[in-house]
């Protein structure tokens, strides 16, 4: 790939279409973005989509085609499923006895042309073509073939002669019904949506994406009467019971979109104008399991890598739901040696699959519960053992044990603070003298969203304001310029794009174990800490408003109950 980017850079350029500058500041971005290069180029302003399609047509040799090139009349394809034509952004432009021609938007992408090759026993002939055009291109189609069913609609999941299972099953699969879904999931990942929220009221139906850690509404929404199709579709392809409708029920879908490897975690629950849906959202290819891109202060990175190189002792990272504990856990992981450690970790759901590490999914139905399996990993040699969630008393207290024994155990804990996460083990049923013995430290965070970099706007502080919101400590003298949201086309009128971590840690030492020894509670502990340099959540934050990473605002919104306190 850095190859193709290395010629359509260069192309571009003698082509004067770019400098060599525009060049390096689009390479910078893609590592951030994660786009292809062209469609950096694209996003940056610096060149058109035209001229990018020109280019690398020439960089691939490959036939670049319009719009009014494609057929008139839908290219139908036996063999290939439509869904498999949307979500590789395909339009069929011909098919003979030895091939089949395609316009695509990705015409390097070697898994479709094989996948192409394999399905229809045909040479798969690539060309290229704008991203409007392939959407016009499949509109087409989809008109054209409103009857068309795909082939995974089209299994018995859930045999039977009922026929309202059957009417379900039929609505599932017609063409429009397919079509809305698969631009739900399209919609999500061309915005970055961590989580897809489907919901039906007396009003009609709601569609929301949550984005940067904010649910957005998005307008124009699918009609009402399309709510048992769209639910039936979902639930078809998460392997659920169609038929279901007043209990919840949980699954999964894995799917490749723009070639994305998707991974959706559905889950339905019965309201009383039908079934709420949500969608998490995980992109397998834009997960960067890196401290160093994890937003850790220097400092505190240092102190938290520490920790991580003790040989044994508990290690617990805290936070509310979706504030990146997990990720943060596999980043921990992945920056240790797999080869020289015996790496095991019990996780419900696994998320990400890490090289050399043994990864144990959690199978309530059959008892595989988080107790079961740390029993079972004690008797396998592990030097680490990474536990998805401290969800009850065993489970803890199994923990602590293999602490106490000679093992690193990393673990998670719903708290809101670092202090919390000691009181927290004490409800659990865990001994001040084994927390004593066995906790090294925890980790508490937040995701807080960065400024979009297109409109962010200074702002300067008065000596007031900078001294009352705690900023000033963390400013050069005599600077108080800070920046702003404002909202532009880049980031959707929000003022943010991407996000970033704030961090605590609680390093355990001798005050702190004399604290929890004379029983002291979550707010003594929180004091003892900030007396021995602990930085709180929200003067990390302020840190990064100094920085002009984020607003003071956003700070505020993540972290009003510390700001109150500190």
């Amino acid at each position: 790939m850095s190859d193709i980017n290395d010629q359509l850079g260069e192309l571009l350029i003698e082509q004067e279409k770019i400098t060599s500058r525009d060049f390096e500041r689009a390479l910078v971005a893609q590592q951030e973005m994660g786009d292809l290069l062209g469609q950096v180029l694209v996003k940056l302003g610096l060149v058109s989509e035209q001229d990018v399609c020109r280019a690398l047509s020439e960089v691939l040799d490959v036939e670049l085609v319009a719009a009014e090139h494609f057929p008139e009349q839908a290219v139908r394809i036996e063999g290939l499923s439509e869904e498999f034509l949307l979500s590789n952004n395909l339009v069929p432009l011909s098919v003979d006895e030895a091939s089949v021609r395609v316009a695509t938007t990705l015409p390097q992408d070697a898994y479709v042309a094989k996948a192409l090759s394999m399905a229809t026993g045909k040479m798969a002939i690539m060309c290229l073509a704008l991203e409007a055009d392939i959407k016009q291109g499949q509109q087409k189609y989809l008109e054209a073939n409103t009857d068309d069913v795909e082939a995974a609609a089209e299994q018995d999941l859930f045999a039977g002669d009922d026929e309202f299972i059957e009417h379900l099953r039929d609505l599932a699969s017609e063409a429009p019904v397919i079509r809305v879904v698969n631009q739900i999931i399209h919609k999500a990942l061309d915005i970055g949506a961590s989580d897809i929220h489907i919901e039906p009221f007396d009003d009609g139906l709601h569609l929301r994406y949550r984005v940067d850690g904010v649910i957005q509404e998005m307008p124009d929404p699918p009609p009402l009467s399309q709510a048992a199709a769209i639910a039936s579709r979902i639930k078809l392809l998460a392997n659920l019971n169609i038929a279901e409708r007043r209990l919840p029920q949980d699954g999964r879908i894995m799917t490749r979109v723009k070639g994305h490897e998707l991974d959706l975690r559905v889950s339905t629950i019965p309201t009383v104008h039908g079934e709420s849906i949500v969608m998490r959202v995980l992109d397998r290819q834009s997960i960067q399991l890196s401290l160093e891109n994890m937003g850790f202060s220097a400092d505190t990175l240092v102190k938290y890598q520490e920790l991580l190189a003790k040989p044994h002792g508990v290690l617990l990272v805290t936070g509310p739901t979706g504030s990146g504990k997990t990720t943060t856990l596999y980043a921990s992981l992945a920056s240790m040696d797999a080869q020289a450690a015996k790496i095991v970790t019990v996780e419900d759901p696994v998320e990400y699959q890490l090289t050399g590490v043994n990864q144990i999914q959690v199978q309530a139905k059959i008892d595989l519960t988080f107790a079961a399996a740390l029993r079972s990993i004690l008797r396998q040699d592990p030097d680490i053992i990474m536990i998805g969630e401290m969800r009850d008393t065993e489970t803890a207290q199994i923990g602590v044990q293999s602490a106490l024994t000679g093992h690193l155990v990393l673990s998670t804990l719903h708290t809101n603070t670092a202090a919390g996460a000691i009181t927290r083990l004490e409800d659990m049923g865990v001994e001040r003298y084994l927390i004593t013995s066995s906790v090294n430290g925890v980790l508490a965070q937040r995701l807080i969203r960065k400024l979009c970099d297109h409109c962010k706007t200074p702002v300067e502080l008065t000596d007031f304001e900078a001294r009352e919101s705690g900023l000033g400590q963390f400013m050069p003298d005599g600077q108080r310029t800070v920046y702003q949201s404002t909202g532009c086309t880049a980031c959707q009128g929000s003022g943010y794009q991407g996000r970033t971590s704030i961090h605590e840690l609680f390093v355990m030492d001798g005050a702190m174990h004399r604290a929890i020894s004379e029983g002291a509670d979550a707010t003594q502990l929180h004091r003892v800490a900030r007396q021995t340099g602990m930085i709180t959540l929200y003067e990390d934050g302020l840190r990064k408003v100094a920085a002009g990473v984020t607003s003071l605002e956003e700070i505020l919104r993540v972290t009003q109950d510390q700001a109150a306190e500190d």
